[in-house]
């Protein structure tokens, strides 16, 4: 996506709701020298405890670049997200590089200063599984992380109200969508086997491709679903930290930062659509 889109796309985000003290999480941040980013430990390659027991993936490398660029240190904690995006985050941390998509309910709560990559949306089966199409996957006990936009799309409520996604339908009636606190939960419970607890899953294709190269008995099924923008979040008013946040993620479009994370996380280029 052009960097243009990508700008008006954050003005109107950003514009919506009623503002409170501009300047305040900025001046939290900047005076205490540290951006505090709310992250998940268990959603890899996106967020994760690696060996040594410290926070790993692409959001974490986003998040460090973001900090080196404001010149602070990052500290990151790890609430739930039903938590992170229920807003209202009353200064515990000042921003969520989660993978979240910039939706128009959430924006009631949430602010969205900067989308930085784009992932597909896929479903995946055990591998002993005779599912083979997408439509095989109708009236069948399918699992996905509660409150998100994998969830959302079971129930055939997801709105993608950002500029440039492309048109997705939906494909799928499930049986029964069996919600879970990460992804990782579900992929747990399906890797018991075909139909001993769920059928199949619904996440973020990255993330269903390294649970297969982590030595899950996984097969993705078809083709994407959708496509998702995802967006540096923040909680909702302060517009001088807004622009401050999208200035420095138009920076890392621009000189091939995000690129290069995106290709060693996932071996291709995820911060573009086209």
């Amino acid at each position: 996506m052009a960097m243009g889109k990508i700008a008006a796309l954050t003005t109107v985000l950003a514009m919506l709701g009623s503002p409170v003290i501009a300047g305040e999480t900025l001046d939290r941040v900047t005076s205490a020298g540290k951006l505090v980013m709310s992250s998940d430990p268990e959603y890899p390659p996106q967020s994760f405890l690696n060996d040594a027991n410290e926070m790993d993936g692409f959001d974490i490398d986003v998040g460090k670049a973001i900090a080196e660029k404001m010149g602070v240190e990052l500290e990151i904690v790890t609430p739930s997200w039903e938590v992170i995006t229920a807003g209202s985050w009353a200064g515990r941390w000042d921003m969520s590089v989660g993978s979240m998509t910039p939706t128009a309910a959430r924006a009631q709560v949430l602010d969205f200063p900067a989308i930085y990559y784009y992932t597909p949306a896929a479903f995946a089966v055990h591998t002993d599984s005779d599912v083979q199409s997408i439509d095989e996957l109708n009236d069948k006990i399918i699992g996905s992380c509660g409150g998100c936009t994998y969830d959302a799309y079971l129930n055939r409520e997801l709105v993608i109200d950002a500029e440039g996604v492309p048109e997705f339908e939906y494909q799928v009636t499930a049986a029964e969508i069996r919600t879970y606190e990460t992804d990782t939960n579900a992929f747990d419970d399906l890797r018991l086997g075909d139909g001993v607890r769920i059928d199949a899953v619904f996440s973020a294709l990255p993330t269903i491709q390294e649970a297969i190269n982590n030595g899950y008995p996984l097969r993705i099924v078809g083709d994407p679903a959708f496509y998702e923008p995802l967006s540096v979040a923040t909680d909702k008013g302060d517009e001088e930290f807004n622009a401050r946040i999208a200035e420095i993620v138009e920076e890392l479009h621009a000189d091939g930062t995000l690129s290069e994370l995106s290709e060693k996380w996932y071996k291709v280029d995820l911060t573009t659509v086209e």
